[in-house]
Parts: C-alpha cells; sequence; structure tokens
C-alpha cells in the first residue's frame, strides 16, 4: 500500500507549480529596469533612484467579501484590479507615487484558471498605475479554507519626496474640499449589500438588468475600484489633504486626514449619488444616515486644497467638484452633511 502523499492531504503541487509560472509571466510583464534579479527569486528586489529625501510609504488591504460577488459569477480578474488599486489609492492619499506591489492569495483549492485571471487583473492594473508586480504567494491551504473559498490580500510600497509628503496638517478653516466620483461601490460595503439583496438566497438576481443602472446588478457590483494615481499625479503639489473614501464613508474616512480643531462641511446634492446607492437602500430601507457611513455613495476621493487653488485644479481635474468646505469645529463633529 502506498504512503501518503501531499496530494492525498488535498495539496496540489503540480497546479501549484502552474500556478507560479503564471505569476512570473505576468510579474515579467510589468517590470522597469529599477527591478533588479529574476522574477523567481525568495525575494524581488527594487532600486530607489531619483530622490533627494525619499520617504516611502506602504499599505496593506484585501477586497473583502466582494469575493463573493466575483465567485457567484465565475469572474475575477476585476478583482485582481481592485487588489491593486485600492492599496494605490490608500498610499495615494500621502502623495506618493507606486513602486512595486505583491500579492497573497490563500485558496482551499488550486484552481488555474481562477488564479490566472486574478493575477491577469493585477498585472493589467499594476501597468495603469506605472507599478511594478514583483512577486507574491499563492498557497493552497487546505482544512482552512473550504473547497472552492479563497481570499486575498495585497501590500504596495510606494515613493514621495519628503518636502511633497501630504500629511493634512496645513489645513485650515475656509480651505475648499473637490470631490472626484468613484466608478461605483468599489470594494466597500459587500458583507451589507449581499444581505440587503439576498444574493447568497438567489444568484439569479445577479443577472438581472436594472434600467436605471444600465446594466445587469452583477455588472454593476464588479466594476473595479477605480484608481486616481493616474489622475491625480501631477497636481498633487496643490493639494494640502486626501481622502480616501472606502469602508466608513465620508464620516469615516475624513477624520483621518483633518488636524485638530476643522471639520469637513459637506454640501448634500453638490454631486452625483450613483444609482446603485439608492437601490441598496431602497430595497433594504437603509437609513441615510447609514448609508453614509458605510459606502462612498459617489465620491472616491476627496481633496483638499487652498481657494486659491481649487478653479485651477478644477480647470486640470475636469470631473473634480466643489462638495463643501473646511470650518472651524463645533459640536456637529468632524464631519457634517448639510442638505
Amino acid at each position: 500500500m502506498p504512503g501518503e502523499t501531499y496530494r492525498s492531504a488535498g495539496v496540489d503541487l503540480e497546479a501549484l507549480g502552474k500556478i507560479k509560472e503564471s505569476a512570473a509571466a505576468f510579474s515579467q510583464a510589468t517590470h522597469v529596469p529599477q527591478v533588479m534579479g529574476s522574477t523567481n527569486g525568495f525575494a524581488g528586489a527594487y532600486r530607489l533612484e531619483g530622490y533627494e529625501e525619499p520617504v516611502l510609504v506602504s499599505s496593506t488591504d484585501g477586497v473583502g467579501t466582494k469575493l463573493k460577488i466575483g465567485s457567484l459569477m465565475g469572474q475575477y480578474e476585476s478583482l485582481g484590479i481592485d487588489l491593486v488599486n485600492l492599496n494605490v489609492n490608500d498610499i495615494l492619499t500621502k502623495g506618493a507615487k507606486p513602486l512595486f506591489f505583491l500579492d497573497y492569495v490563500s485558496m482551499g483549492t488550486a484552481e488555474v484558471q481562477r488564479t490566472d485571471a486574478l493575477l491577469r487583473g493585477m498585472a493589467r492594473a499594476c501597468c495603469e498605475a506605472g507599478c511594478v508586480l514583483i512577486g507574491g504567494e499563492t498557497a493552497q491551504t487546505t482544512g482552512v479554507y473550504q473547497e472552492d473559498a479563497y481570499d486575498l490580500a495585497g501590500f504596495v510600497v510606494g515613493s514621495v519626496e519628503r518636502r511633497c509628503l501630504i500629511d493634512g496638517s496645513s489645513i485650515n478653516e475656509g480651505d475648499v474640499l473637490l470631490g472626484l466620483p468613484s466608478s461605483g461601490v468599489h470594494t466597500n460595503g459587500f458583507s451589507l449589500v449581499r444581505k440587503v439583496l439576498r444574493l447568497e438566497e438567489d444568484p439569479a438576481v445577479l443577472y438581472q438588468h436594472h434600467a436605471e443602472l444600465g446594466r445587469t446588478l452583477g455588472e454593476e457590483l464588479l466594476i473595479p475600484h477605480r484608481c486616481y494615481y493616474p489622475t491625480l499625479g501631477p497636481v498633487l503639489d496643490r493639494i494640502k489633504g486626501i481622502a480616501h473614501i472606502s469602508g466608513g464613508g465620508l464620516v469615516g474616512n475624513m477624520p483621518r486626514v483633518l488636524p485638530p480643531g476643522v471639520t469637513a462641511r459637506f454640501r448634500s446634492g453638490s454631486w452625483q449619488v450613483h444609482p446603485i446607492f439608492r437601490l441598496i437602500q431602497r430595497v433594504g430601507s437603509v437609513e441615510e444616515e447609514e448609508m453614509f457611513r458605510v459606502f462612498n455613495m459617489g465620491l472616491g476621493m476627496v481633496l483638499v486644497c487652498d481657494p486659491d487653488h481649487a478653479k485651477e485644479l478644477q480647470q486640470e481635474l475636469p470631473e473634480a467638484g466643489v462638495v463643501g468646505d473646511v470650518v472651524l469645529q463645533s459640536e456637529g463633529g468632524r464631519v457634517v452633511i448639510q442638505a
């Protein structure tokens, strides 16, 4: 009787080997001259150059339960795009240029097709952000995840000149809030989305066309998390603070960039709330306050700038609209949304 093997324990080394070969190819397609050594080493090396006083900026995050939507629809490439973009946006709030990105994919079964799609999305997003997919890890964790389950995490490192670091410390009363639209739900609030729309009970609703959305529900929910670095990179020198509106919405994210003593005052109705949010609110009878606490509500990034720079920034960023201003803090809290 043959002895036990890794395969009999649930780990497919052959499939993992194919995945690693694909990962190396996708990674190689994003490389720039600053990458040192081969893709197949134990670690990635990147030569930092062109800076007088460089500051390294890093972030890590995952796609969350949006993964469930991808699994229900059998579509994964957009999730790879999500993973890169949400992390790049986080370091962008410090004014950092993304240098390199790493991923961690953990799954119950080593599915080559699914992982290829995820990696293809990551490589595409890295190229669009001018970032290198320098490495990562794919693990088959049998017994930790159910057979078809998986999870993603991403890690990005960027750099910025110390004198150009954006930290919000210069934000003052009277500064202007400019909003950049989101592409949709992005990657936050999907536990509530799935509960409200009862997606596990009836996945068929993902294929229903909604006139107000102009597409099926599933297509809408899988629209990738937008990357703002290509848009904002050229104008970072005129921005005092940047808030990435992710989990927690405006209420949870704006205070992270404000200095003590001031409040971000938003004017409701000064930007377009995407139809998907009103659909979620209507179907789930979700209170307006809760919607703003969970979702981006149509604003993916909020910039804080001096009033003297607001008009020129709008000329360079045609989609940016004035959505509020900075006022002295009162009993209303750090974020106020006025009708």
